[in-house]
């Protein structure tokens, strides 16, 4: 039973009160009157103490601890773990015949596609990424996240607009870590749609086969995204079409992007260079008069990549209106007669950004897959530094911005400055906004450089922290390193928090920077020299109001090496469009400054969220509940027990970036403290493999789950507003016979 008032168990025993229960000897009567209420367990065999706090009108679902089959698709569970994974459809019958269901609720995007500026119409070349990575679905696959020691992630998002997941199934669903993370930074995820080989094109030979097949099939395509919340389709046709087929390729993709635009705002269809209005296969490396029939019927087309420069200069007259619609591909890998790729891929990018073209780059992940895993931190590092020249950004547009520079993968996983589990870990859902990152040590200016990266070894929140480690040159007194571009209309409080610590011998002090629409700024490169006539705000004092209403929001803290300061700033009609981070000599007399600074969090808020109160969480409720045991040796009695369930709610998704899901036992052999078992993204989780007490002796165990909502502001909602379900669980009566066998 779920979602009621408290059940009796299918055990055979009576349900209701307690009247007529026979009391043992010597029973007081205290304890007589717990048991009437509910709140001791039925016998005297148990020897744990009164649980006073569990209300008597309590959400309670009852189970009976049996062993049968898995109710649980492999389609969307590990069915070793019974852990939630993300999928892709393999034929055409499993495209035409999806439906969503209950199962779906996991492989859901719950992070919106965050405002950006300049929004992905615009005119200007873009920057697609092709994740391409041993067939897909790899660790990622793991939704509520994967152990992992070294795992393949991507932190670069303000230089890219667009993230394609693909792999060579007929449809890649993109697994909803990434949808999530690329979401939280404006970048759109686009899903794969393949044809390939003789398979392929008889799959093309029926769905092209006429108007009412083409349509449906786009229809499920268009279902499919918006249901899982991504924004549209790469479009690969890689085998021959016949005639009659092929001429119903482009009515098709009208017809696709037509539905995909109506249905999901900023969405892109995108057609791959592979197929000529021929039927014939034959990649073509540019945009031409045998394929632009393809290309006017769709966004843009993904050419391949076996191209050069005369390629391009030809297809500036070929579609001269819209050039930012041309993603010239590059091999990250460099096979074939390709220029660029590998740590030269920036010779590609010059020439593709020389004539006004987008890029389309295909498998980064050559970074991790062909070179020392433990070293992947510093090769994705020097690949996309290499590539910053010719990567136009773009900036966040909504507030509240909160960021612990986590990147979705560590060595810990770190609250509030302290580990809270020791474990490598791998949860793009996790990765928080990345900031614009800077190596300049190569081209000093000055003899003073600057360099930036996310650091595992430390963190505030999440897995890692970022590192600003530099010199500051003689000439100069300080320097300012631009952290986030933002274009964000400031409403008319804004409240900031910054959490750091200065490392090693770092004689410096360290300050926040703001740029507004109209403040002058000096500036070369990243680094610049900040006027006195800045917005420089100044922090506030604890006896502050407004910083005791943060604190009260934060909770309990210990600084314990970091420090945390907060300001307030009070501006009017200005748009807040960039966050530096100054550094300046203590000493400015001396030669140069060394520095390592490195940033825990950083939060910029509209300071009326802090008075904002937070709803309850509201419906728990369990399903799919499977018990196992574990392996050992027979006698049943002596092998741990372990409980596997789905855990769902609701609380408005838009006031939330994560739950954290803890539980607690009540009436057990023994009662424990609240224990955090994991976060999730969404308004359900998978409790995979708790350890559990045995119920013994017919006695009933109790478990409570509770979960606790994290505000977009970062700040943990109060206990009072959690959600609480209770489990109540028995094993099934055994007679004697039974037993003995």
């Amino acid at each position: 039973m779920e979602g009621g008032r408290e059940s009796e168990l299918d055990t055979g025993e009576a349900g209701g009160g307690e009247t007529g229960r026979k009391r043992q000897t010597g029973e007081n009567e205290d304890k007589a009157k717990l048991r009437e209420l509910g709140k001791l367990p039925r016998t005297e065999k148990s020897s744990i103490t009164p649980f006073m706090d569990l209300p008597v009108d309590r959400q309670v679902v009852s189970q009976l601890v049996q062993f049968k089959p898995s109710p649980l698709h492999g389609r969307h569970y590990d069915l070793d773990t019974t852990e939630p994974i993300s999928f892709s459809l393999k034929s055409l019958e499993e495209l035409m015949s999806w439906k969503p269901s209950d199962a779906d609720a996991f492989n859901i995007a719950t992070t919106p596609l965050a405002g950006r500026q300049p929004p992905l119409q615009s005119s200007r070349p873009k920057t697609l990424v092709c994740h391409d990575m041993m067939g897909g679905y790899q660790e990622d696959r793991f939704i509520q996240g994967a152990e992992a020691e070294t795992a393949y992630s991507f932190y670069h998002w303000q230089y890219i607009d667009i993230f394609t997941y693909f792999s060579h199934n007929l449809v890649t669903v993109p697994p909803v870590c990434w949808t999530n993370a690329a979401h939280r930074h404006g970048v759109s995820v686009l899903g794969t749609f393949i044809t390939e080989w003789m398979d392929g094109a008889k799959i093309c030979e029926s769905f092209l086969a006429g108007e009412s097949s083409f349509r449906a099939l786009a229809d499920k395509l268009v279902q499919i995204a918006q249901y899982y919340g991504f924004d549209g389709w790469l479009i690969n046709i890689e085998n021959k079409l016949s005639e009659s087929v092929v001429k119903n390729t482009p009515p098709f993709l009208r017809y696709l992007t037509y539905r995909m635009h109506r249905s999901v705002p900023e969405s892109l269809i995108i057609w791959y260079d592979s197929v000529l209005e021929t039927g014939e296969l034959k990649w073509q490396n540019e945009l031409n008069e045998k394929n632009s029939v393809f290309f006017d019927s769709c966004d843009g087309i993904f050419t391949n990549y076996n191209w050069m420069e005369d390629h391009l200069e030809r297809m500036v007259s070929q579609a001269p209106k819209r050039l930012a619609d041309v993603y010239v591909g590059v091999d990250v890998f460099a096979r074939g007669d390709v220029i660029g790729g590998k740590f030269d891929t920036n010779k590609a990018l010059q020439l593709i950004r020389k004539h006004s073209f987008s890029a389309a780059i295909f498998a980064p992940g050559w970074v991790y897959e062909c070179n020392e895993k433990k070293d992947f931190r510093q090769h994705q590092g020097k690949f996309w530094s290499l590539l910053f020249e010719y990567l136009p950004t773009h900036s966040v547009c909504v507030l509240p911005f909160v960021t612990s520079f986590c990147q979705g993968f560590g060595k810990h996983i770190y609250s509030k400055g302290k580990v809270e589990e020791v474990k490598n870990w791998f949860n793009l859902s996790a990765q928080e906004l990345q900031p614009l990152f800077a190596d300049m040590r190569s081209g000093a200016v000055e003899n003073g450089w600057v360099w930036t990266r996310g650091c595992p070894e430390d963190a505030w929140n999440g897995g890692s922290s970022l590192l600003v480690e530099g010199v500051i040159p003689a000439s100069l007194s300080n320097v300012s390193v631009r952290l986030f571009s933002v274009r964000v209309p400031a409403p008319p409080k804004i409240f900031i928090s910054f959490i750091y610590k200065l490392e090693g011998v770092s004689d410096v002090k360290v300050a926040l920077e703001f740029k507004t629409h109209h403040a002058p700024f000096c500036s070369f490169a990243d680094i610049a020299a900040i006027p006195a006539s800045s917005l420089r705000p100044e922090p506030l004092s604890e006896q502050d109001s407004m910083m005791q209403q943060f604190t009260q929001r934060c909770g309990t803290w210990t600084l314990e090496g970091w420090q945390s300061r907060c300001f307030l700033l009070e501006l009017k009609g200005c748009l807040l469009e960039d966050i530096f981070v100054n550094i300046s000599q203590v000493r400015p007399d001396e030669q140069e400054g060394h520095f390592l600074l490195r940033i825990g969090e950083m939060k910029v808020l509209d300071a009326e969220s802090l008075f904002t109160a937070q709803p309850q969480v509201q419906n728990p409720s369990m399903s799919d509940v499977v018990w196992r045991r574990g392996m050992g040796v027979a006698d049943r009695n002596t092998l741990q027990l372990y409980l596997n369930a789905t855990l769902q709610w609701s609380y408005p998704a838009h006031r939330t970036s994560h739950f954290r899901v803890h539980w607690r036992k009540l009436r057990c052999p023994e009662q424990e403290r609240v224990v955090l078992i994991g976060r999730a993204y969404a308004s359900v989780y998978r409790v995979v493999d708790l350890a559990v007490p045995d119920a013994v002796d017919g006695d009933p165990c109790w478990l409570e789950f509770l979960v606790q909502p994290v505000t977009k502001e970062g700040f943990a909602v109060p206990e009072s507003e959690w959600g609480r379900l209770t489990l109540r669980y028995a094993e099934p009566f055994l007679s004697e016979a039974d037993k003995s066998v």
